[in-house]
């Protein structure tokens, strides 16, 4: 049976007969689209903000089992093990553990794989071992949303994602604002699999080294998304909500080009957006440092128009994902 975090945030372990082993336990944790900061001034006291969502794919999905010592195999195997000892340290449970990553989201491209790769392998240990697991309490464990709040979020209760920036006490941003995203809406995915984003020390170096952004830029991205995204998606209006991310998307690539190149990181996925700018897409832009770009799409029929005008022999990949409302599932098997 899967199951859902609750409200809280909590994946509670299901009840079992005292001394009833878990065999394995399986977890599906959604990729997440980061759509662009709120206020990367911070002069109000909190500093970044996020507006995402959460993606029924890619996703990462794994299958953890009691072994007589640790590995792990399948796609982002060193990432795992090292986010298994971590989280059996903090749980002070066994790390005798054997994970098999059977999908996994592509690292570096935009989609978050970090924290739902730390978080998916925190929920397999933890149901392991019959112990309730809160997402959020194991954000500095496993150095998981820095910035951004979105990705916790889309592991937790999915949908349509804004979160309020950090302030000084170093706690995960809260989550502002939760939407359920149109089930009829639709993600055309631009990946450029020959390259990754900006990451690692590089991302430190160019949060460090960016100049102070505009408060007046920060406060009409918050306008935008106050006024126009977020009552688009709640009354299902695409066309509002796809010009509304658009406009944000134009304000944060345009800061931090100095240190992607441009607008977009890839030089293919920018062609192929330019494209659908000029197809007159009123939704597109660049998930997080890229390289992987979107395009807002109504419904799936105009969706699958897209890719094939889209699609031509080279080196980008294009998927049609929908948004995911609910996070990520937990259940043994």
């Amino acid at each position: 049976m899967a199951e859902v975090p609750d409200q809280t945030g909590e994946i509670l372990s299901a009840p079992r007969s005292a001394g009833r082993a878990v065999n394995a336990v399986r977890v599906r944790a959604p990729a997440r689209l980061h759509f662009g900061f709120l206020d990367l001034n911070g002069g109000l006291g909190r500093r970044f903000g996020s507006i995402g969502l959460a993606l029924d794919a890619p996703a990462v999905q794994l299958v953890a089992r009691p072994a007589k010592r640790v590995s792990a195999i399948g796609p982002e195997a060193e990432r795992v093990r090292a986010n298994l000892l971590a989280a059996a340290s903090y749980l002070d449970v066994p790390e005798a553990v054997a994970i098999e990553v059977e999908e996994a989201i592509p690292a570096h491209a935009g989609f978050g794989s970090g924290t739902q790769v730390a978080l998916a392998v925190a929920a397999a240990l933890a149901r392991l071992n019959g112990r309730p697991f809160v997402p959020a309490d194991f954000a500095d464990v496993l150095d998981r949303g820095n910035r951004s709040g979105v990705g916790l979020a889309a592991f937790t209760e999915g949908g349509l994602i804004v979160d309020g920036g950090r302030d000084g006490s170093g706690a995960p941003p809260p989550v502002i604002a939760r939407l359920s995203y149109p089930e009829d809406w639709r993600v055309v995915l631009i990946l450029d699999e020959a390259m990754t984003g900006v990451h690692g020390s590089r991302e430190t170096e160019a949060f460090r080294d960016l100049p102070p952004f505009d408060p007046a830029q920060a406060a009409e991205i918050c306008r935008i998304v106050l006024m126009q995204v977020l009552p688009a998606a709640a009354t299902a209006e695409p066309m509002g909500f796809g010009a509304g991310i658009t406009q944000i998307q134009k304000r944060i690539g345009d800061h931090f080009a100095p240190h992607q190149g441009g607008r977009f990181a890839s030089p293919a996925v920018a062609e192929a957006l330019a494209a659908v700018a000029a197809a007159g897409v009123p939704g597109y832009g660049q998930s997080s440092w890229g390289p992987t770009g979107f395009a807002l799409m109504p419904s799936q029929r105009e969706a699958e128009a897209l890719v094939t005008e889209l699609a031509r022999p080279g080196r980008l990949r294009f998927v049609i994902a929908r948004g995911r409302n609910v996070g990520a599932s937990v259940s043994e098997v």
